[in-house]
């Protein structure tokens, strides 16, 4: 450490000095900041736009895209009403169904006879109960080597004795081509093992030398195999057949609840309430993100309110410094091209199905609003009710055609925007946080790196030269002292 010395010899302000002469010095290292802070303005600039596109293509379109979104059909169950649930499809062809549920679906399964609820201690066994619970009140119930066992379908499964019951039926559960699921009723005590598959080949075999199960009653095990679902439709002579109990017939996805022995009534009707509420809402959305696209880009860019340094804020009041620095900020993405093309990008999948989406209602403004777009709601309203089929096609595409609807475009135009901003930017491609870290070895986190590294090498050198300058005064008073000391010394021998 330098000693500083006050100029009291000399008469002269050290430190005044050192201060205007430092003050000239740091010129070039004010700039490198200057820049490093609008790399990082700019930086924080395209987060928040990615932001926006990520949310925009993960949130916004994928709930525009999905099925039940443009859906104008809608079903309506009467009669037995507790037997089966219906939801319409965009298939829907309105054939009207009298449907009787003549038998459900049921997957094969194994089922043990119940275990003795209550512990030693007098509480009830619950899932969180340990295994050696149960093998305390089952006695003739032992573990092998502190282990249970299972073989189901042929794969073993060994459970350690001190598994909760809730992570033993978890651990089977998981057992790769196990192909079974386990469940335990804290009310009976009994285990159930069911097949994964609904259809003959799903099937449920227990080994007999199983312990697992016998912990959970006297050993007898119920089993049943599978068999499918049957209904009659409209009074047909021969049921019809399905798999499981979900099922899609004439458009329209059923569920079977319960077997009947009247019928349940599924009629289709028109509603176009949701599909409208879907272009409504994206029409909304993609306008907010074409006018923050826009936004950025035509931003005006003030260069001579140039970053503040922490000198400068001193003398401001934070009036000022809010003022000033809105300014500073202002145009960060100014005629940026990564923007600019996303904004063309975007334009330009409208345009691709501009004379579509004018026969059912949707239109861009003046050439002034920047590709803004504009709903004729009863326009939009009778192609719904008279044609849904095509205006699913042109929002969602034509099935089997890859990359045919306006929302697939978008989305591709997204994802190209995204990954141009990651490795410019570093931002994340995967999340909208306004907070995400930045990768380092992106464009602009490779530069801020260097700007760090430049930054802190001349920092270095002009605190050497600050040292310097001191040091030179400091020899000078020292001199001066000496000198005057010797100048009193004579002038006491000449008195």
């Amino acid at each position: 450490m330098v000693l500083r010395v006050s100029g009291l010899a000399s008469g002269i302000d050290v430190d005044s000095i050192v201060k205007e002469t430092m003050t000239a010095k740091r010129v070039p290292l004010d700039k490198l900041n200057q820049q490093k802070q609008i790399l990082q303005w700019q930086r924080d600039n395209y987060r928040e736009m990615n932001s926006k596109l990520i949310d925009f293509k993960n949130n916004k379109l994928v709930k525009f895209d999905a099925s039940s979104a443009l859906n104008t059909q809608k079903a309506v169950v009467s009669g037995e009403t507790t037997a089966l649930k219906a939801e319409a499809t965009a298939e829907a062809n309105g054939i009207p169904m009298e449907i009787e549920v003549t038998q459900l679906a049921k997957l094969a399964a194994a089922k043990t006879s119940g275990a003795n609820m209550i512990k030693l201690d007098g509480t009830r066994i619950t899932s969180s109960s340990k295994l050696t619970d149960l093998q305390a009140i089952n006695t003739n119930v032992s573990a092998t080597g502190g282990k249970f066992s299972m073989i189901v379908n042929g794969k073993t499964i060994e459970l350690d004795e001190t598994l909760s019951i809730s992570e033993a039926i978890s651990k089977i559960n998981r057992t790769e081509g196990a192909n079974v699921t386990a469940k335990f009723d804290e009310s009976s005590g009994q285990l159930t093992i069911a097949s994964k598959t609904y259809a003959p080949t799903g099937t449920v075999t227990l080994d007999a030398s199983n312990t697992f199960e016998q912990l959970f009653g006297t050993g007898v095990i119920t089993t049943n195999a599978y068999q499918p679902a049957k209904i009659t439709v409209n009074g047909s002579a021969a049921p019809l057949e399905y798999a499981s109990n979900t099922f899609k017939l004439n458009g329209v996805q059923i569920t079977l609840l319960a077997e009947t022995t009247t019928s349940a009534t599924i009629t289709t009707e028109t509603d176009s309430t949701k599909a409208l509420e879907t272009i409504t809402n994206f029409v909304q959305t993609y306008n907010d993100l074409l006018s923050s696209l826009n936004t950025k880009t035509n931003e005006e860019r003030y260069t001579e309110f140039t970053p503040l340094s922490d000198e400068q804020k001193k003398e401001m009041t934070d009036n000022d410094i809010e003022a000033w620095e809105k300014k500073a900020k202002s145009g960060m993405l100014k005629n940026d091209e990564i923007l600019k093309s996303t904004i063309s990008s975007m334009r330009s999948a409208i345009t691709g199905k501009l004379g579509d989406l004018s026969s059912i209602g949707v239109t861009t403004g003046q050439y002034y609003e920047n590709g803004k777009l504009y709903i004729d709601e009863e326009k939009l309203k009778l192609a719904l009710q008279n044609d849904p089929q095509i205006v699913t096609s042109i929002f969602q595409g034509t099935t089997g055609v890859t990359n045919s609807g306006l929302f697939d475009k978008l989305s591709t135009s997204m994802n190209t925007a995204i990954d141009k901003l990651a490795v410019k930017a570093g931002t994340s491609k995967y999340t909208s946080d306004i907070t995400a870290a930045f990768k380092a070895d992106s464009t602009m986190g490779k530069r801020l790196t260097d700007y760090n590294t430049r930054i802190s090498q001349m920092s270095n050198r002009l605190s050497d030269m600050e040292n310097n300058l001191y040091k030179k005064f400091t020899a000078m008073e020292t001199a001066i002292n000496k000198y005057n000391s010797q100048s009193a010394s004579l002038s006491s021998y000449a008195g």
